[in-house]
């Protein structure tokens, strides 16, 4: 009798191991689906340079391209974090890229350093993560008068309120990868 019991309680466990196993990597699968996590050594490396979260980068990555390194936005973007290609040749020299051709920004070294140069710039020129998302989706000249006008800006350093649906739903967006990226770089 103490046997049947026993090997029964056995099968019980290794059943709710494998279901467990099974639901971990239909999870995990899922995930990589929908929220890819590639370039971790060069994300790692230039988020540590320019003082970003790697999770926060992730998400900017994500929000951006997917992930798509080859990826060309509508407005003329380009690479993992969908760089304008001025906004390219202005930022490689503050950074010591010399020769930099704009056809390098679909290398993903080249796209993500000066992406995470170019977040980093904007947090320390506005003062907050949120306003320097902003202003990388939809420019500095607008943030700028955002925050300027009183209906948007109670106090010329924050944001109220965000006029513009797309930039408002961006830094959502980002907010959320970055919560989802945060749990995904503790397994890489």
């Amino acid at each position: 009798m103490q046997k049947k019991k026993t090997s029964a309680v056995g099968k019980f466990f290794l059943i709710v191991i494998i279901a467990i196993v099974l639901i971990t990597a239909g999870i995990a699968a899922l995930s990589m689906r929908y929220y890819p996590l590639r370039y971790t050594g060069i994300i790692y490396e230039y988020a540590e340079e320019y003082n970003l979260k790697p999770e926060l980068v992730c998400a900017v990555i994500h929000a951006e391209s997917g992930f798509n390194k080859d990826a060309v936005s509508s407005a003329g973007a380009s690479g993992l974090m969908q760089i304008m290609e001025s906004t390219a040749y202005w930022l490689a020299p503050k950074i010591d890229m010399e020769d930099f051709d704009y056809g390098q920004i679909f290398d993903p070294a080249v796209n993500i350093r000066l992406g995470c140069f170019y977040l980093s710039m904007l947090e320390r020129q506005y003062g907050d993560m949120d306003v320097a998302l902003c202003a990388y989706n939809a420019g500095s000249g607008n943030v700028d008068r955002w925050l300027g006008n009183p209906e948007y800006s109670g106090d010329g350093k924050l944001l109220d309120y965000i006029p513009f649906d797309e930039t408002r739903g961006y830094v959502e967006r980002v907010a959320d990868n970055q919560s989802i990226y945060a749990f995904l770089l503790k397994f890489n």
